[in-house]
């Protein structure tokens, strides 16, 4: 995931995701703090409630897995051979030919979004981890119990410690378990430190969501080019893989260009998001998360949420009551 940037307005529905730093020290023991809440203590941020805690969020979730699984099981069929062979069965020695990937290329700008080849590799999906493949719900819920601000000390000792305190997204293990069954290699590329490697790995796997070997299935910050962007580990995974599909929760899990260096204007990124040829693949290809708790999706201002020609105010007519 990208930069956290926290404390987001109550119930802002903005998409985002992740980042941490890296700390080599011997990990301190989890520690449960459950009987530490009060009973009477306040629901968590709007924000927070929602992802973690509502319906809506994991029907949300669920349809996005859905859509993923449906749309690569689409691709797949559509490659069978004239044997009827999925992608999958190398009985032959060699893959189908794919149509496109759904890595962009080097120099990819929204106007002209030409993808890597993918020739006859094997097919993979790549997803985001945090908020995309697992709910840290025991990070968020010592930031909503104490209100402390993100610090990334903090964060590298939860990535650590906080193994067996996430859960899978809803929809994500039934995913990941049929994308399998179709031949599909599953791949984390986040930005969690590469110093916690195992750690990350071994909440995948207590999530339910399978293993993940580094530099194969599990790619962290700083691998391939030491820079926090994902397009050059995007790249790398295309040399092994024909990347069928990207999942994430910030527009930065889909590529770089999204977060150009200094400041984004929210506007023009809202803008670049809807531009034709980008507008075209959510949903066929890049398969968006909801998180309205952190990340580059929050901070807009007032005139980037609401602007200037479309305010109303309430004026009652003289003598209502």
């Amino acid at each position: 995931m990208s930069s956290r940037l926290l404390g987001a307005a109550a119930g802002a529905l903005l998409l985002a995701g992740c980042a941490a730093a890296a700390f080599d020290r011997a990990p301190p023991r989890a520690t449960s703090v459950a009987a530490e809440t009060p009973a009477a203590a306040a629901l968590p941020a709007g924000a927070m409630a929602y992802l973690y805690g509502s319906a809506e969020a994991a029907a949300l979730s669920e349809q996005t897995y859905n859509a993923l699984t449906g749309y690569v099981r689409g691709v797949i069929e559509r490659a069978r051979d004239r044997r009827g062979r999925l992608p999958s069965e190398r009985r032959a020695g060699t893959l189908p030919r794919w149509p496109q990937s759904a890595v962009l290329a080097p120099g990819a700008t929204a106007a002209s979004v030409e993808t890597v080849p993918c020739g006859a590799l094997p097919p993979a999906v790549v997803l985001d981890m945090d908020e995309t493949a697992v709910l840290n719900l025991g990070y968020e819920f010592d930031e909503a119990r104490t209100g402390a601000p993100y610090d990334a000390k903090r964060w590298d000792r939860w990535e650590r410690t906080g193994a067996d305190r996430v859960v899978a997204v809803p929809g994500a293990v039934a995913a990941f378990r049929q994308l399998r069954a179709l031949g599909v290699t599953m791949v984390i590329n986040t930005n969690r430190s590469a110093d916690n490697a195992s750690a990350t790995a071994a909440a995948l796997r207590k999530a339910g969501l399978g293993e993940f070997r580094r530099g194969d299935t599990l790619y962290l910050k700083g691998d391939v080019d030491g820079r926090s962007g994902k397009d050059g580990r995007r790249l790398e995974i295309s040399k092994h893989y024909c990347v069928l599909a990207l999942v994430g929760d910030q527009l930065g899990d889909f590529a770089d260009l999204f977060n150009p260096p200094g400041p984004a204007p929210a506007l023009g990124r809202r803008a670049l998001a809807g531009v034709g040829p980008i507008q075209a693949r959510w949903g066929q290809g890049w398969f968006v998360l909801p998180n309205p708790v952190y990340g580059t999706g929050l901070g807009t201002g007032w005139d980037e949420t609401f602007p200037q020609d479309k305010r109303w105010g309430d004026a009652p007519a003289e003598g209502a009551k």
